[in-house]
């Protein structure tokens, strides 16, 4: 390195200034090489978030490393990790609730200053066990509720003005894709009635008629009508029945789950049929035996609108946390999570 020369004789002065400017070059490429070192004194704009995973919420782990959120969906100052070890210098730290049960792991020993832990589902409360133990431990909730601190549906609309109805060809009446039947369920009672007066094509493993990643949308999107029953009635709780398996596959979904007003708010009211809509499961069938060529193209007019996006990726709703951060609450904390995941 070349240093200019410095006018003072001092030879003294001439060192210190020297080790000054050494010093810089160093902490500067510090912080350019570890962007996690840098000092948390430093104004928090020139910081990256720092999203500490205490476990992923899918088996599959996927690999995090390098700046995904902004290389994967353009969310700039985001950092995702699942390296305990930065614990101390994480801003956000989520817990998977599928990770949370007794026995598999356990948190940290408490929350730093400033640091916000939050609880992740995308279960229903029907399937969700154990919530009590963790009361007055999570600041923020991310469900697929609306009214969770950070949303997170199974899908939604979006709007795409292409004036376009694609209704793939059809080569029979109902489908539906079922992998785990338990008779108790309302879902399973509302098929066992409805086959009373029409036939349902069943694929999935509860009929041991699994189908394949790809083989799932051109296999339901050969149906006029899809079964989109929710495996328990929760509010919002609209899974990926209804956007995969129905819309998106261009089949009209028959959905059971929250009531139509519901429903409504998430997608056009003309999209689709509620089991509710008619007095009996005979009137049900009989109009989905009957309904003719034009009525049937209308259930598709939202697609002249919209089209369906799809959340199936765990790094893109965890990299979601960074751009809700700026505007979620501070200093809450659930007193009693399960009976606000209950209510």
């Amino acid at each position: 390195l070349l240093l200019p020369r410095l006018p003072w004789s001092c030879p003294s002065l001439k060192v210190m200034v020297t080790t000054g400017m050494f010093a810089t070059i160093l902490w500067n490429l510090r912080c350019f090489l570890n962007p996690f070192e840098v000092s948390r004194e430093a104004p928090k704009n020139a910081e990256p978030l720092v999203v500490l995973m205490w476990e992923w919420p899918s088996k599959e782990v996927p690999n995090i490393s390098g700046d995904i959120c902004h290389e994967l969906y353009g969310i700039m100052g985001c950092w995702l990790t699942m390296e305990r070890q930065l614990l101390g210098r994480a801003d956000v730290v989520v817990f998977p609730h599928t990770r949370l049960q007794p026995g598999r792991d356990r948190l940290p020993k408490e929350r730093l200053p400033g640091q916000h832990w939050v609880w992740v589902s995308l279960e229903s409360p029907s399937n969700t066990k154990g919530l009590a133990v963790w009361n007055q431990t999570f600041n923020w909730v991310m469900t697929y509720r609306r009214d969770s601190d950070i949303f997170i549906p199974y899908g939604k609309l979006v709007p795409n003005q292409s004036a376009t109805v694609n209704i793939p060809t059809k080569t029979n009446l109902v489908s539906w894709v079922i992998s785990n039947y338990h008779r108790t369920q309302r879902r399973a009672e509302v098929y066992k009635n409805l086959s009373r007066y029409l036939h349902v094509n069943i694929y999935g493993k509860a009929n041991k008629k699994p189908l394949c990643k790809d083989c799932l949308l051109t296999t339901t999107s050969k149906s006029k009508f899809y079964l989109a029953f929710e495996n328990s009635i929760h509010q919002d709780y609209i899974t990926e029945k209804l956007w995969r398996n129905s819309l998106m596959a261009g089949t009209v979904p028959v959905v059971l789950g929250p009531p139509r007003a519901n429903y409504e708010q998430f997608i056009p009211k003309d999209s689709f049929i509620h089991v509710d809509d008619f007095g009996s499961l005979a009137e049900l069938a009989s109009f989905l035996k009957t309904v003719n060529s034009s009525r049937y193209r209308q259930f598709f007019a939202w697609q002249k609108r919209y089209s369906v996006k799809l959340y199936a990726d765990w790094k893109e709703r965890i990299c979601t946390i960074c751009t809700a951060y700026p505007k979620l609450p501070r200093g809450q904390v659930y007193p009693d999570l399960q009976s606000w995941f209950n209510a």
